[in-house]
């Protein structure tokens, strides 16, 4: 037989309203001194069978009689459930739940995955290889407790809640991915989070070629069909299989020599002013800057003597010691 799992809150709440009805009662009956009037309490609800602190009258006989009916009882049940909540390790779940959740709280900057099926599963592989902040929200209780045994951050709700997005701190994150399996959800969560966070970088996913407009319309920034990707990179391979691997080492670091990554220049970017020849020169001795996004224009191999603005993406080539202190320097 189970005993179900009680709330801890509530159970300490009651143990101490049957203690203050206990000491209450025969101080006010008896007339006993406060601490005397406690010790009986708590000697009384513990069933340790010590004597009375003071002879009893006939009205403390009966209030006795009255508390060790509703007093022990509930007690001894408060206290077998809690033991049984700690046995069957709710208690080291809770705790864990809310280290999460202050993990969580303390997130900024960081990417929320919407889903964690067979996609989101490699998204946060990635994630976690890249070292990025994340956190998973699902709904399915399966997925969740995968997620939990793969050491991610979760949140159990739909992602489509606005509660459930402001949970995942959708307001101090770097942007947002949508890897659910059912493209009307992720048009609804795309449409959610872009109420949210008008200004929020959205991937999502679209299953179906019809639903990739949707999704557009719905906010996302950009909108992936895994299995149009994964055709094109079957088809890629066949036919240029060097050249995909090439890119597919670089852009996932996989040699560890050289690394493709995008940088951005802000407002306040100590690159503002720079040329693209003083930045290689500085930064990336070994590497190149490969393109300069410049509002909705792309530029290949652009000049070496373009200076740096405001808002301009670069994809730069070069190795991991160099990008890094490059990323540092654009901040």
């Amino acid at each position: 037989m189970s005993v179900r799992r009680p709330n801890l809150r509530l159970a300490l709440l009651v143990l101490l309203l049957l203690t203050a009805v206990g000491t209450a009662g025969y101080t006010l009956l008896e007339g006993w001194p406060l601490f005397d009037s406690l010790y009986m309490t708590v000697t009384t609800l513990a069933t340790v069978g010590y004597g009375e602190v003071h002879p009893l009258d006939q009205r403390g006989r009966i209030f006795t009689l009255l508390f060790i009916m509703v007093g022990v009882g509930t007690t001894l049940y408060i206290l077998t459930s809690m033991v049984v909540y700690v046995v069957e390790g709710h208690l080291g779940k809770s705790v864990g739940r809310h280290r999460m959740e202050r993990a969580i709280a303390r997130l900024s900057n960081h990417f929320v995955i919407c889903g964690y099926g067979r996609v989101g599963q490699e998204i946060a592989l990635e994630f976690r290889r890249e070292q990025v902040d994340f956190v998973v929200i699902d709904i399915n209780e399966a997925s969740l407790t995968q997620a939990e045994q793969d050491g991610y951050l979760t949140i159990h709700g739909s992602p489509a809640a606005d509660e459930v997005l402001q949970r995942a701190r959708i307001d101090a994150a770097q942007g947002l991915i949508v890897a659910m399996d059912n493209d009307a959800e992720n048009i609804y969560v795309t449409l959610s989070a872009r109420v949210l966070r008008p200004d929020l970088y959205i991937v999502s996913r679209a299953n179906q070629p019809a639903s990739e407009s949707k999704v557009k319309r719905a906010g996302a920034n950009r909108v992936i069909s895994p299995y149009r990707v994964g055709g094109k990179q079957m088809a890629m391979l066949a036919l240029r299989p060097v050249s995909v691997d090439f890119v597919n080492t670089v852009l996932q670091g996989l040699n560890m020599e050289l690394v493709l990554e995008d940088i951005q220049v802000s407002v306040s970017s100590p690159l503002l002013g720079l040329t693209l020849d003083e930045l290689r020169r500085t930064f990336i001795p070994e590497g190149s800057v490969l393109a300069l996004k410049r509002g909705s224009r792309v530029t290949l191999n652009p000049q070496p003597e373009t200076v740096l603005e405001s808002g301009d993406q670069l994809a730069v080539i070069g190795t991991p010691p160099q990008l890094k202190a490059l990323e540092r320097g654009a901040s």
